[in-house]
């Protein structure tokens, strides 16, 4: 199959610990070169690393780094798309994971670094947690260089096949699937709920 020409940025975004490393890392096997760092090495939290580019946190002050980005893929947590410049074009996956285990597993994540999430309970989590992306979603909805598709983490791990071939669809038809499937390893499905 004829490798697509990519004219735009494809993003990696979702809360933390919604399966976005699982994805840069399926993506990246799949044919499209990760923009990452290795700053942030692998460690008991994501044992396959983490797959960030250190200059996206600074996108809002400094976006100089997509100059060289098209055709590649770059994790982004959900509030840096609110950052990219208009002049771009952008193809998101958006990580969904059931919300309840997404703060689960980051109060495991922040315990192990000895932090907390302070006096914010589960549910104010979730609260803050959906109204960010209520926000996100309105924004790329506004903005018509922005593409978004929804991928489910629980939804990878239970049944991959459809799902691949849907990010596949989305993303040129043209992605290794056989080596996209063989990233997903349920073992690391930890913090169920």
């Amino acid at each position: 199959m004829a490798q697509t020409q990519r004219d735009y940025l494809t993003i990696v975004s979702g809360l933390p610990r919604s399966g976005t490393s699982m994805m840069m890392q399926m993506l990246d096997k799949g044919g499209i070169p990760a923009l990452t760092d290795n700053i942030r090495t692998p460690d008991e939290d994501n044992p396959k690393g983490y797959y960030e580019f250190e200059p996206v946190k600074q996108t809002k002050k400094d976006a100089s780094w997509l100059k060289d980005a098209s055709g590649k893929v770059v994790k982004m947590v959900h509030l840096l798309l609110l950052d990219l410049p208009a002049d771009h074009r952008y193809r998101v996956v958006f990580m969904r994971r059931n919300i309840r285990e997404v703060v689960a597993s980051q109060n495991v994540m922040l315990d192990r670094h000895g932090k907390s999430t302070g006096d914010l309970g589960e549910e104010k989590l979730i609260a803050m947690f959906q109204a960010q992306i209520a926000k996100v979603e309105a924004y790329v909805r506004q903005h018509p260089n922005f593409a978004m598709l929804d991928v489910t983490y629980n939804d990878v791990l239970r049944d991959p096949r459809p799902e691949v071939a849907k990010i596949n669809a989305f993303l040129g038809g043209d992605l290794d699937t056989q080596a996209m499937l063989a990233v997903v390893d349920p073992s690391l499905y930890r913090n169920r709920r």
